[in-house]
């Protein structure tokens, strides 16, 4: 069985990502990054280095909808040469906000 863990930069306090999830990881499973600017990207960064997630399992970085241009996205990991796939949001690209999608 694989698992997806979504990791979220900058969550309300109620809601906070549940680190201790990060050390339940195995090569199945992903980790899920939804990146909508700069600091998004450079805390997804520090967490991935800081937790080594790419050893633990699949880090998958997306450019959230219609805030970041997935051209930028793909740039700054290349420039960083990071240990990530590169994911686009396909139902966003295909219906946007359309509900029910």
């Amino acid at each position: 069985m694989s698992r997806v863990v979504d990791l979220k930069p900058r969550v309300p306090a109620k809601v906070r990502n549940r680190l201790a999830n990060i050390d339940l990881l195995t090569p199945h499973d992903q980790a899920k990054f939804v990146i909508g600017d700069r600091v998004d990207y450079d805390w997804s960064v520090a967490l991935l280095r800081e937790h080594a997630l790419d050893q633990k399992a699949e880090v998958l970085f997306s450019p959230s909808y219609g805030q970041l241009a997935p051209d930028t996205l793909a740039a700054w990991i290349l420039e960083d040469r990071l240990p990530v796939r590169f994911q686009w949001q396909l139902h966003k690209q295909l219906w946007g906000e359309k509900p029910g999608t």
